[in-house]
Formats: structure tokens, C-alpha cells, sequence
């Protein structure tokens, strides 16, 4: 069995001490310096054309909850191996990973924690993908775990950590926002500096939920933990609210790849947990087309729900319809014609 990486202990220090002693107190490190100095060291790498399809991989495991609800964190990383060797087409699990970021960036994964323990982004999945980036040479120290709110990833069972030579894990609140506007479209928001100043790439690690005014919040929806005013944009189903917000250009040139914890999808009742209507798909969702995936999570959502004889969300007035507006001509964040996306199931 494999050591979970970077759950680290938590040093008890407020957040002023920790912004006026510069965040870090260790080595002159990568992340650390940027954290320390909040000062942004480069560009981040430019976003290959979208091909004319879209690839999108699901990998599932019916033994991934051996005995009972708790992941098994070797099938997991066996799990997300099987879903990026697919992706990828490659032979070797840390070959796809050696493809999505370089050793000498910080890394960013953007998780989901709104919903608590029981549907955020897994602790064995982030740390599987923390121990792959690491085979593929990026520094633990380099690899930043973030969402709203500290208190939203202690809930999602992680340990917040600003320091040492392991994983880091923190909220937006620890090193707050941007004081200019970033705008598009609809949408005028402050981003955080995690995003902005952090960050040189991110994964985008989202969940799949049922949402009681979006409809789904899957990958496009989950950058809404980037922006300081996310309560503004649940108006008319959050459309053009998501996709406007996904096209702020820090957010869309700095995602490489979406991998979706579908390990837990909640059908009904969401953005919270439920777990009456909390479904075990034991699954990962990988891909680069943020509405092809996010399609494809709606899709999976509707199908429970016809299992279990609810209405769908269109006949509820829920509809994502602002995945069609993300595929529009002015948008072009991806395709949700199912005749353009290759689904492989693994």
C-alpha cells in the first residue's frame, strides 16, 4: 500500500501572521517564492487549437470501494492510470502526466469541497494525481491544492498547509483576490491570486452534481471557486453566467486537462450531499474540453435519474443550457454535439 502524499499537519497561525511572515518559512523554493513575494514569474503555456472532436475518457472500477464506502487508494491510482494511459494513447502512466505540465511549474489542482466528505474531490484521488506529477518530475513543493475557502477543503477531510517541502493545501482566503476587475461578457469578477500569481497551469478536478438552479455543475462551473462574486451568476441557470466566467483568459489558458471525480455523483438535491440520492459510479472522467465533459456529466445525471423515475432537469426547468452557449461561435470553449465527441468507456 502506498503512503498518502502531502497530507500535511496543520500549523496554528491567523492569517495576518501568515501574510506579514510572507506565507512560507522554508527554502527558497518555487512555490514558496511565489507565494512569499505573491509576484507572478511567467506566462502561462498557450492553449493548443481545439481539434474539430473531442475526446473524453471514462474509466470505471466496481471493486474500488472494497468492504464498504471508503476508496481504496491503490485502485484509485490504478483507476486514473487506466483513464490517462487511454487518454493519452501511451503505454506508461506517468508518460500522459510528463505531457500535461513541465517540472519546473507550479502546479495547480482546483478541487470541488462545497458539498463536504461526502461528494468532494476525494483525498485518494488528489493524491494520487499529486504522486503521478511527482514521478513526472514536478517538486512536491510545486504542486498548490486549492478551493473557496480553507474551511471548505477541511470539510472535504483535506489539512490546510502554507509550509514545508510537501503539497500545499489552502482556500482563497489565505491569499485573497486580485483589486482589478477581470471581465467578460456578463461577468466582472476578481480573481484569486492562487489563479493568478500561483499558479503557472492548473488541473481542473471537479465533481458531478445535480444543482438546484445550474441544473449541473461539473468542469466549467467548478472555476466559479476562482472568482470573489460566485452568488452573483446563479441567475436564468447560470447562462451565460459559467461559460463567461470559464472565458476570463487566466482561467481558460492556464487549465491543461480535467479530471473528474465521478466517483460519487449526486442526482438530485445537489450543489449538497445527499446520500439517498448519491450515486456510487466509482469512475473518472478525463479530458481537455471542459463542455464535452461537462455534456457528458449532464448526460450521466439524466440517465440515473430516468432510472429512478424522475422527471428530467429540462422538464424542471433546469436544462444546462449554458453548455450550448459555451460552444457557440463567440465562446468556442468546446463542442456538446454528442456526434463530435468520441466517448471511450475503459
Amino acid at each position: 500500500m502506498r503512503n498518502a502524499i502531502g497530507i500535511l499537519e496543520v500549523r496554528t497561525t491567523d492569517r495576518r501572521d501568515f501574510l506579514k511572515t510572507g506565507l512560507l518559512a522554508g527554502g527558497a523554493l518555487a512555490a514558496g517564492d511565489r507565494l512569499r513575494t505573491l509576484l507572478s514569474t511567467g506566462e502561462a503555456q498557450a492553449v493548443a487549437p481545439k481539434a474539430a472532436r473531442s475526446r473524453i475518457v471514462i474509466a470505471r472500477d466496481e471493486r474500488l470501494r472494497p468492504g464498504g464506502k471508503s476508496l481504496d487508494p491503490d485502485r484509485v491510482l490504478d483507476l486514473l492510470d487506466r483513464a490517462m494511459m487511454s487518454y493519452f494513447d501511451r503505454d506508461d502512466p506517468v508518460e500522459p502526466w510528463k505531457m500535461v505540465v513541465r517540472p519546473d511549474e507550479v502546479v495547480g489542482l482546483k478541487i470541488n469541497c462545497l458539498a463536504g466528505r461526502g461528494n468532494s474531490t476525494s483525498v485518494e484521488l488528489v493524491n494520487a494525481v499529486c504522486e503521478r506529477l511527482q514521478h513526472a518530475g514536478v517538486p512536491a513543493e510545486n504542486i498548490v491544492v486549492w478551493d473557496r475557502l480553507n474551511r471548505d477543503l477541511e470539510k472535504g477531510g483535506y489539512k490546510i498547509s502554507y509550509e514545508g517541502r510537501g503539497v500545499k493545501f489552502f482556500g482563497n482566503d489565505a491569499l485573497g483576490f486580485e483589486q482589478e476587475l477581470s471581465a467578460y461578457g456578463s461577468v466582472g469578477s476578481l480573481l484569486c491570486r492562487t489563479l493568478t500569481r500561483v499558479c503557472d497551469c492548473v488541473i481542473n478536478m471537479p465533481v458531478i452534481k445535480d444543482h438546484s438552479i445550474a441544473g449541473v455543475t461539473v468542469a466549467l462551473k467548478n472555476m466559479f471557486g476562482a472568482i470573489h462574486n460566485p452568488n452573483k451568476y446563479h441567475l436564468t441557470v447560470g447562462d451565460p453566467y459559467i461559460p463567461d466566467v470559464y472565458k476570463l483568459p487566466q482561467v481558460r489558458n492556464k487549465i491543461r486537462l480535467i479530471v473528474c471525480d465521478a466517483t460519487t455523483v449526486q442526482y438530485e438535491g445537489g450543489p449538497s450531499y445527499l446520500p439517498h440520492w448519491a450515486w456510487a459510479f466509482d469512475g473518472l472522467i478525463v479530458g481537455k474540453d471542459p463542455v464535452a465533459l461537462d455534456h457528458t456529466g449532464w448526460k450521466l445525471i439524466e440517465r440515473k435519474r430516468s432510472q429512478e423515475g424522475m422527471q428530467s432537469l429540462e422538464e424542471l426547468d433546469r436544462k444546462p443550457t449554458y453548455l450550448d452557449t459555451a460552444a457557440d461561435p463567440k465562446h468556442k470553449l468546446g463542442t456538446n454535439d454528442p456526434n463530435r465527441i468520441d466517448l471511450i468507456e475503459v
